[in-house]
């Protein structure tokens, strides 16, 4: 059973919701991946989501470039939590796509993260679903102990060769 759904609009939104899926692998995550258009299969989009939801899913990451509203459609079908993924593609660059998710209307949340931020929103799904799993809980911890030291380790780097005139 995925406890995690990623959906994305199109086949060309793959390349950044592998940052996503990246990291939900590294935590060792099951999820689901799916391609479905809010506008161009709606239906076969709807399905998905209640089959998602009726077989244990708990929350879903959704991706949509332009004013597509894929997130959107997904909060309006389903309680689950929804993150939503603004892409930047168009004369807007991701704005008009960072707008349509984070403005939703009221009753229907979407959470929402940066433009191509597809790494937080995975982040974002881990720590929600880490509220009711300890052990889960213990690898955010950790991988925020770890990237504590990567930055720590970087300055002392910088610093000594600040020291030596590089």
């Amino acid at each position: 059973m995925s406890q995690i759904g990623v959906i994305m609009g199109s086949d060309s939104d793959y390349k950044i919701m592998e940052d996503a899926m990246s990291v939900l692998r590294q935590f060792e995550l099951d999820f689901e991946v799916k391609i479905s258009s809010a506008h161009r299969t709606l239906e076969r989009t709807v399905d998905w989501v209640k089959a998602f939801e009726a077989q244990g899913g708990k929350l879903i990451i959704a991706a949509a470039g332009l004013a597509a509203h894929l997130p959107g459609v997904i909060a309006g079908t389903t309680i689950l939590p929804v993150i939503g993924v603004p892409l930047s593609g168009g004369p807007l660059a991701g704005k008009d796509a960072l707008y349509s998710i984070v403005q939703m209307p009221p009753g229907i949340p979407v959470a929402t993260v940066g433009i191509g931020a597809a790494r937080n929103a995975a982040l974002l799904a881990i720590q929600i679903l880490a509220i009711q799993d300890e052990s889960l809980g213990m690898k955010v911890k950790s991988h925020r102990a770890q990237m504590r030291k990567d930055i720590e380790a970087k300055d002392e780097a910088l610093q000594k060769r600040l020291s030596q005139g590089i």
